[in-house]
């Protein structure tokens, strides 16, 4: 059974992180009073952590059925991280994950599938083309501004390290919790 590795699970989140910044769109660079929160440019939406990982959880859902692919689904849930440039009771969630135990043929055939579905299921690709990689395999960035998500989708072809598989990287925009406290705990 194919898990991800440190490296790659690092890689994820680096992507994460650079998604939830382009979704959140052009920030104000000028701080607040005296203090150095950063304004967002959207209003953020009021849930606490675990509605967030639900919502997060239902959009990986989606994602799985426009590929229309079957195959195995790696397990870890949405992870949620402070915007604390933003303010005390502001998170993110990003949710890493892949469907694997496919073919080489699965992978293509659900790519092609995400290019035709996303635009029609409110997605916005960003960027569709090649990795930056020695594999060059495909890739696929999108976000869907009505639900304040973003995702990064990467189609593997098998390689002597691993199997086939669609990578998803799936990250929202700040979610504002009902106080700073409601975070206390989360990961």
């Amino acid at each position: 059974m194919w898990k991800p590795t440190a490296d790659r699970t690092n890689s994820i989140r680096l992507r994460a992180t650079a998604l939830a910044v382009l979704l959140a769109g052009s920030l104000s660079l000028l701080s607040v009073g005296c203090s150095n929160v950063k304004e967002l440019s959207y209003e953020p939406v009021r849930m606490d952590p675990d509605p967030a990982r639900a919502k997060t959880k239902e959009i990986s859902s989606r994602l799985l059925e426009m590929t229309g692919v079957k195959g195995k689904v790696t397990q870890p849930g949405p992870s949620v991280t402070r915007c604390r440039e933003y303010g005390d009771d502001l998170f993110s969630t990003d949710h890493p994950w892949s469907v694997y135990e496919i073919s080489d043929a699965q992978v293509e055939e659900g790519m092609q599938n995400l290019r035709k579905a996303l635009g029609a299921n409110g997605w916005k690709i960003t960027k569709d083309g090649k990795a930056n990689s020695q594999a060059q395999d495909p890739e696929i960035y999108a976000e869907n501004k009505a639900e304040q998500f973003a995702v990064h989708i990467t189609g593997e072809k098998k390689s002597a390290t691993g199997g086939s598989l669609i990578l998803f990287s799936v990250v929202s925009a700040c979610f504002r919790a009902a106080s700073p406290s409601a975070l206390d705990g989360e990961y």
